[in-house]
């Protein structure tokens, strides 16, 4: 990597990796805010289309789903190891935004709206894994752990826009989707314009191997690296789908900060996007292992507890949410880094595809079932449903900080 002299013959660090990770950051943010743009204005479609909440759901799983389906194709076309990351990035955030520009113009019902949102997921998968080989490119092993928090904080904030959107201003649900979609746009022209691949990528692959998505669950480290984010995932999306409801259902809800989208936007949105910085920072400090333990157990007591804060004060309430916002997204780039680290170098873009594909999955059976317990038993004991993922995402995860490093292949880091 070049360094530039100042006037005094010192080395001055190039800047070039910090403009770069911040851009792939910035994509990320703008790309990923139609993601959740529909759980946004879900109250007003309640009323416009009559929707009840099995219906709501399928505005979310159905991105998922289509997230699933285009991280497996990826995956086993290994895309993102034989093309230009930047412009495979490009790609996936204009055709989501498209997406969702279409149906914020044309769709006036749940069954134009479910294919639509298929659609967008499919073309996301373009935008979340991609940009996790990007930043990895432009980040040492030393730092990967920090770099992949200030990415997934990015997605949590990219996330969580719509709901700032939506709570700040009186646009209506088009317009909401509208200005999420022009975000999107944005993006895809950031990352066609400025962002370049970093001097710590990995060769391209020689030839495409679609295998290697299961044939690295052989290998044990990788396994365990896996097992961790899987239990880790059904419980975010989850949460992040059903923190509304919950919030709209707790005593303190009338005292909120502003709206329940206001609420959801600064405890999982901006206290998130704090969280994946300080589970970055501590991947690096302490460990991959360690750093993902402390969350998932911190998170896991939250599901645990939130039975008895939904009739706690509206401070007490937003504290809790903020803790629990931190912690459940503090440990996804500690994945990230942690498989990263511990496959085949050449199929890190296809390896990380699979982790997120399988991951995403498994939200949709968690976002699904959440709202039938909350159903039979009220929505303060519905959360209580993820705490299995976390849990057992630990238990996974202290396995994998006892387990062995491969004596070839490099890299590795616990």
């Amino acid at each position: 990597m070049n360094s530039s002299r100042g006037v005094t013959g010192g080395v001055r660090p190039d800047p070039q990796p910090l403009v770069q990770r911040g851009l792939v950051a910035a994509v990320q943010v703008l790309g990923l805010a139609v993601w959740f743009s529909m759980s946004a204005v879900v109250p007003s479609l309640r009323t416009e289309w009559g929707l009840d909440s099995t219906s709501a759901v399928w505005l979310t799983a159905s991105v998922q789903l289509g997230f699933v389906t285009g991280a497996l194709t990826s995956a086993a076309l290994t895309l993102a190891d034989r093309f230009a990351p930047q412009r495979l990035l490009a790609s996936g955030a204009a055709a989501a935004a498209a997406c969702t520009v279409l149906l914020a113009l044309t769709v006036d019902g749940l069954g134009t709206a479910v294919p639509l949102r298929f659609l967008t997921g499919v073309c996301l998968a373009g935008v979340y894994p991609v940009g996790m080989k990007l930043m990895a490119s432009w980040s040492d092993s030393a730092s990967r752990g920090r770099s992949m928090g200030v990415l997934i904080a990015a997605l949590t904030l990219g996330s969580t826009l719509p709901h700032l959107i939506a709570g700040l201003g009186s646009l209506p649900w088009r317009g909401v989707l509208l200005t999420a979609s022009a975000a999107g746009l944005l993006a895809a022209v950031v990352a066609l314009a400025l962002i370049r691949v970093g001097p710590y990528a990995a060769p391209a692959a020689p030839a495409r191997n679609p295998r290697y998505a299961l044939t690295m669950f052989a290998e044990r480290r990788p396994r365990l690296a896996n097992l961790g984010y899987f239990g880790h995932m059904w419980e975010l999306y989850a949460l992040w789908t059903w923190i509304p409801a919950y919030l709209a259902a707790a005593a303190g809800a009338g005292g909120l900060p502003g709206s329940v989208e206001i609420t959801v936007f600064l405890t999982m949105g901006v206290g998130g996007a704090l969280g994946c910085l300080l589970g970055g920072w501590g991947a690096d400090r302490f460990g991959r292992p360690s750093a993902a333990m402390a969350a998932l157990l911190v998170s896991g007591a939250c599901c645990l507890l939130s039975p008895l804060l939904v009739d706690a004060s509206p401070a007490l309430l937003v504290v809790f949410c903020t803790v629990w916002g931190a912690a459940v997204i503090a440990d996804s780039g500690v994945f990230s880094t942690s498989l990263s680290e511990v496959v085949d170098p050449r199929y890190v873009g296809t390896a990380l595809t699979a982790q997120t594909a399988i991951g995403f999955a498994l939200t949709v059976l968690s976002i699904q079932l959440t709202p039938l317990l909350a159903d039979a038993v009220g929505w303060e004991y519905a959360l209580v449903l993820l705490a299995p993922g976390p849990l057992a995402g630990a238990v996974a995860m202290r396995a994998f900080k006892r387990a062995r490093p491969r004596l070839s292949g490099g890299g590795e880091q616990e």
